[in-house]
């Protein structure tokens, strides 16, 4: 990923499912990426990225050239991008046993909108959700997107396939303008996930389950960037439900029984999490010993 304001761009390692791969792998859990990159320097920079940071790879390079996105920082780090994006995948054979052992699979983005790639997600998606726990974040970027409809009626599928959703509140503002982001996580919630998850950047996250709602706080730092903030986010939930023993489909009843004392302790250390990421440039998350 390019990223640049009015200084001289910089380059960064990133992309959103990529990024939460990332964080996994530092908060201690083995992880394998599945996607694609080319032959040039920033392919070499993502294999560099995965290898260092102990994340094995399903599909990896192609022929063709690494996508990038350009991030332009306003005064308060927050970024807009655009984006030279190619987004397929190769066939995956069902027994690949990253695929075939998966406690969570995790899922969101460009990966879940952009197409030919998109439909090929879905439909491995559909294949691991008997054994495993599905994490999904549509993680909008309204500068790809061209028929509004749409978008919403994609990002449903995969919100009534995932366990765990998820999103920022501008997400959910410009999915649905017409109703309040409560109103949507609730009808989410119907749709099948045990749990839905908004974030609202400084002012902390909020959630909702069957037995309720529950708010964290967001820990006041100076921010070099908001870039992978979100990615932290799910990426530390996720460790947090792996540290319960709540992953894998067999845990899907549990999950959905949570407890909203269990829903703000989660909350909490992920909220921690991207604070520290929103710390320093970059989509750079933290390690679990970082987190106190």
């Amino acid at each position: 990923m390019l990223s640049g304001g009015i200084s001289a761009p910089r380059s960064f390692v990133g992309g959103s499912p990529l990024n939460v791969a990332v964080g996994l792998a530092r908060l201690g859990h083995p992880v394998t990426f599945i996607g694609r990159w080319g032959s040039d320097e920033y392919g070499r920079m993502i294999q560099q990225q995965l290898s260092a940071n102990n994340v094995q790879h399903i599909c990896g390079e192609d022929g063709h050239s690494t996508s990038t996105a350009r991030g332009i920082l306003d005064p308060v780090g927050a970024a807009t991008y655009s984006f030279d994006l190619l987004w397929d995948l190769p066939p995956i054979a069902p027994d690949t046993p990253a695929l075939a052992d998966a406690q969570v699979v995790h899922t969101g983005s460009l990966a879940t909108m952009a197409e030919p790639g998109a439909q090929k997600v879905l439909r491995l998606i559909e294949r691991v959700r008997p054994h495993a726990t599905i994490s999904y974040d549509p993680n909008i970027r309204p500068s790809l997107i061209t028929d509004h409809s749409e978008a919403v009626a994609k990002v449903e599928r995969f919100v009534a396939l995932a366990d765990v959703v998820r999103a920022s509140d501008s997400d959910l503002e410009w999915l649905y303008p017409q109703r309040s982001v409560e109103e949507t996580a609730a009808a989410w919630l119907e749709l099948g996930p045990a749990m839905i998850v908004a974030t609202y950047g400084s002012r902390g996250p909020w959630g909702l389950v069957a037995s309720g709602t529950a708010r964290a706080a967001a820990p006041l730092v100076d921010v070099a960037d908001t870039v992978g903030a979100g990615d932290s986010f799910i990426s530390a939930m996720i460790s947090a439900l792996a540290d319960r023993g709540l992953l894998g489909s067999g845990q899907r009843e549990r999950l959905h029984k949570l407890d909203t004392g269990t829903l703000e302790e989660i909350l909490d250390y992920a909220a921690r999490a991207a604070a520290i990421t929103v710390s320093r440039a970059g989509a750079n998350p933290p390690f679990r010993e970082e987190i106190r």
